[in-house]
């Protein structure tokens, strides 16, 4: 894929010495500098580097669960369809027609049999075959001995689905999605079989949710893996679980980060309360951990439910934080017995999301600082979150 940060250098956008401060000790750290959160044209570069280089999360493919359902989306400018074909299988294509590039989806919708573009009308199947070109040989004559289909068919991007979180490796130049996964799957394979994770079920009523928030994307990763703010940020839940209760989590190779919780309370009212993964340790039922898969995806994993919480970049300064839930089977997740019992599960979850942006909002704010040298960390409380920064800074160069 083109280089497309506007021909500038990581060492014309930022002194690359910030970046080797990152990679130090914990105890002498210092974190990303200032561009890494206010600068567009370190974004176009983190665009290229991260978000196409890597396994970047797109969607959930609860979103799209029928043959024929289709939704665009903009990866940083980047035109995109996620379609689930006849075979039920998700595909993700570059949206725009391979004729004059006009950009062939703007909303989301359920098709019959094509893809068709409104310019001129020629039209995909959805694997991608452009199966029909009116007119081109003349008027009424829909075929051209000069002109070879088969060399125009929509482009797909390399994607896989997993726990139904849509990746997308858009340059296919990243390790294998396999290799990818296994260290955390590795991890959670004491919580959630394989089997187990065929029984999640998107929930259709509380189950989705997104915020917009002022802030660079990093930030609500940064927040994420750490526990250090639950006294200052999340108060109520501080109270039921506290930073005595929750361990950290360091996903080696360095892949992902984040924080567990030893003090997990099942909801219930009544005697009403959600199924959970059968085959969960029954010595761990009171664990949860929260996982922040690099770059894009947070992901909640408890014994009666699990939510993905993924991030949409949408600017230096803006970042739309789309929440889903599940639950474990159709009937704790849609069942109308347990719907309130969803509703205030999901309420719950917002709750301590919309805390939290008032601290990523302040944390790019106070970015514009020219003194701001990255910051430090705590070497007991920070860990995780120095893993994050590391992380990104090693892919860059």
């Amino acid at each position: 894929m083109a280089q497309n940060y506007k021909n500038k250098t990581l060492a014309e956008i930022l002194d690359l010495k910030k970046l080797d401060s990152v990679n130090k000790p914990i105890e002498t750290a210092n974190g990303l500098p200032n561009e890494c959160y206010i600068s567009e044209d370190y974004l176009a570069f983190e665009k290229e580097k991260v978000f196409c280089n890597k396994w970047t999360v797109i969607g959930v493919g609860s979103s799209i669960p029928n043959p024929g359902d289709a939704k665009p989306y903009n990866l940083l400018g980047i035109p995109l369809i996620l379609i689930r074909d006849k075979e039920m299988k998700i595909r993700i294509f570059h949206n725009v027609c391979s004729h004059r590039g006009f950009k062939l989806l703007d909303k989301q919708c359920t098709l019959k049999n094509v893809i068709r573009c409104p310019y001129h009308s020629w039209s995909y199947d959805f694997n991608g075959n452009l199966v029909a070109t009116p007119h081109i040989g003349g008027l009424n004559n829909h075929q051209s001995e000069k002109f070879d289909k088969n060399k125009s068919s929509l482009k797909e991007v390399k994607s896989k689905v997993w726990m139904d979180i849509i990746f997308v490796n858009m340059n296919s130049n990243e390790i294998s999605f396999e290799e990818y996964i296994k260290p955390l799957e590795n991890r959670w394979s004491k919580f959630i079989s394989k089997e187990d994770q065929k029984l999640i079920v998107h929930s259709n009523d509380f189950g989705y949710f997104n915020l917009d928030v002022k802030c660079n994307w990093k930030f609500a990763i940064e927040n994420y893996c750490e526990s250090y703010h639950l006294p200052t940020i999340h108060p109520k839940l501080n109270k039921v679980s506290n930073i005595n209760d929750h361990y950290h989590i360091q996903g080696l190779p360095n892949i992902f980060a984040g924080q567990g919780s030893k003090k997990y309370e099942q909801l219930i009212r009544g005697n009403k309360r959600f199924d959970i993964f059968p085959n969960w340790e029954k010595n761990k039922s009171k664990t949860s951990e929260y996982i922040a898969l690099f770059p894009n995806v947070m992901i909640g994993l408890h014994i009666d439910h699990f939510y993905v919480f993924w991030l949409e970049p949408l600017a230096s300064n803006k970042t739309r934080e789309h929440m889903q839930m599940y639950y474990v089977g159709n009937e704790s997740a849609n069942g109308e017995e347990l719907k309130e019992l969803r509703k205030e599960n999901s309420r719950f979850w917002k709750d301590v999301m919309l805390e939290d942006i008032n601290a990523i909002e302040g944390m790019q704010d106070g970015r514009n600082s020219p003194m701001y040298n990255g910051g430090n960390f705590s070497p007991v409380m920070d860990q995780p979150t120095h893993q994050f920064h590391k992380w990104v800074a090693g892919n860059l160069i």
